[in-house]
């Protein structure tokens, strides 16, 4: 699905799961939608699982925005206090638009405890309350991080998911520039099929020397690790270390609790010069969870000044963490929000885009580590690799299953979206937001800037170029790299270009004789004829493209 298509949709207030791989603009669509409610007068809360995804929107937190906090369940009692806090109930009753970016990061149960606050405050039993809500992510990405024993569940299989008619947007096109070897590397990481051109590609980046003028981050799987890095580069500085000991009060069992879920250390060393990262959100004094600098000096109380990568200058004094129970402070525990960050581990960095990253994949312990630490980059170009062990590239089978399923769903969602008149469109456009806009504000003020549906008319559909490049008898490979396209996006158009009866030749791209028999032949054999049960049966020997290439000729036939 282009950008458009999936910014038209979002525009008709549907429920809104948005996906899609690395570099599909996932996030710059939704900076124009937020502009977009923003100018209209819409409230709307602009939040992530994480703090570092939340800055790339000027957000805040899930967590921070609902108040559901550090919690792990919601009781009564809990609700109840959470009611007492007018600055929370004045945030969701002014919003009607909610965003939550990161969603792989999110429990299922999470995401059920957001719905029940969202109705208790807004008053009704819709799914969040009525409240339009935009889920965007990658369930390729790292998941919830698991607490003690307990198994994770992503927030596809919570209550609230199956019951807010949630509509798959999934981003086909890819807007990251120039390294098509990369892109195909992370492409076929996802679809669990790497190849050796794509292990060489990976080979090559080992130990590979970066340009000495580029920021370097380092990646690691393991805490201990990072700790190991940040200790040895804090001790190369020839400065005087500053100490900061964590101040804690309370029930014992709670303030261990507020230890773990905490990521500022007990006991802090800092120097000037030393890379650190805040590891808390301020708002009010420009930053949050995962902003990165380096420590600039600090003042007349020891306390660090801070210039952040972006160029802001922040004085860090002590942050709190607390435990509430109706409105009294059970536990609470205090430390300047920092911690050493020349190295951050692979889960840490998810959110982040990096220039060039030192990544050691060597210890790999959890499905999709390589793909989150490798995606963080823009190009290999910025890739020097440590070590990588066979857990890696490994993506999760289940996830695999899930994705083929969001992209049949989305593509019932652009089939549903092409039938429709742009009038049509316009129409449902409007009636959305006439219910959701400040009464006050003239809604055709500005309206030719935002429904210009002509364009859709006027616009070449993507599948129409890629039609233009195989009535050339262009290689699939070539195509891909000249759209800028994944081949699986090249085989989707094929299969839409015949589904709306266009007659193309396609001939010259059907799989051997030889190969097209045993796969055929497969295909009739497999039970549900599902991609994954054919790819099984003929002992994982063909690749899915050539299985989706074949079941494109087995349709026509």
């Amino acid at each position: 699905m282009t950008q458009k298509d999936a910014l038209d949709i979002l525009k008709m207030g549907y429920n809104i799961y948005l996906t899609g791989a690395a570099g599909s603009g996932k996030t710059y669509l939704l900076n124009s939608y937020i502009s977009f409610l923003k100018d209209r007068g819409v409230g709307v809360g602009i939040t992530a699982s994480t703090g570092i995804a939340a800055t790339h929107m000027n957000g805040r937190t899930i967590h921070s925005w609902s108040g559901i906090g550090i919690k792990e369940n919601l009781a009564p009692a809990d609700v109840r206090s959470l009611r007492k806090n007018s600055k929370l109930r004045k945030r969701i009753e002014k919003t009607s638009v909610l965003i939550i970016d990161e969603v792989s990061m999110l429990r299922a149960r999470q995401l059920d405890m957001i719905d029940k606050i969202c109705k208790e405050f807004r008053s009704s039993d819709l799914p969040f309350g009525g409240l339009q809500i935009i889920l965007c992510g990658d369930f390729f990405q790292l998941p919830p991080v698991k607490k003690g024993g307990e198994e994770v569940s992503f927030v596809n299989k919570s209550k609230a998911w199956q019951e807010m008619g949630i509509r798959i947007c999934y981003l086909d096109e890819q807007h990251r520039q120039g390294d098509g070897k990369f892109l195909q590397l992370l492409n076929n990481i996802r679809k669990n099929e790497v190849d050796e051109d794509d292990i060489a590609a990976l080979m090559e980046r080992m130990n590979n020397p970066l340009a000495k003028n580029i920021a370097l981050t380092k990646l690691y799987t393991h805490n201990a690790d990072v700790d190991a890095i940040n200790d040895f580069e804090l001790k190369k500085i020839q400065q005087k270390a500053k100490k900061y000991e964590m101040y804690s009060m309370g029930k014992s069992f709670l303030i261990e609790a507020l230890k773990k879920s905490c990521l500022a250390p007990e006991n802090l060393v800092l120097k000037k010069g030393a890379v650190v990262m805040f590891v808390k959100n301020n708002f009010e004094k420009g930053y949050v969870n995962g902003t990165l600098g380096i420590i600039a000096d600090f003042d007349e109380n020891n306390c660090p000044i801070v210039k952040t990568n972006s160029g802001k200058t922040i004085l860090a004094t002590p942050e709190s963490w607390i435990v509430e129970e109706n409105g009294n402070a059970e536990a609470r525990i205090s430390q300047v929000p920092l911690r050493l960050a020349w190295a951050i581990t692979v889960h840490k960095s998810q959110g982040m885009s990096l220039d060039a990253a030192q990544i050691d994949l060597s210890k790999s312990f959890e499905y999709g580590m390589g793909y989150v630490a490798l995606s963080r980059v823009r190009s290999l170009d910025g890739i020097k690799l440590l070590g990588i062990n066979e857990v890696a590239l490994r993506v999760n089978p289940e996830i695999t299953e899930i994705d083929s399923e969001f992209i049949r769903m989305s593509e019932g969602a652009e089939s549903e979206l092409g039938q429709m008149e742009p009038l049509e469109i316009n129409k449902k456009q409007k009636e959305f937001f006439k219910l959701i806009m400040p009464p006050e504000i003239d809604f055709e003020i500005g309206d030719k800037d935002y429904f210009k549906h002509t364009e859709r008319i006027l616009r070449e559909p993507t599948h129409q170029k890629t039609k233009k490049l195989i009535a050339q008898k262009m290689p699939l490979e070539k195509i891909a790299v000249l759209r800028g396209l994944v081949k699986d996006t090249v085989i989707g158009h094929i299969e839409k270009l015949l589904k709306e009866g266009e007659k193309i030749d396609i001939d010259y791209l059907k799989p051997a004789h030889d190969d097209f028999e045993k796969i055929r032949i497969a295909f009739k054999s497999s039970e549900d004829g599902r991609l994954r049960s054919v790819y099984e049966l003929l002992g994982e020997k063909y690749s899915y493209e050539i299985l989706r290439l074949a079941r494109v000729w087995l349709d026509v036939s």
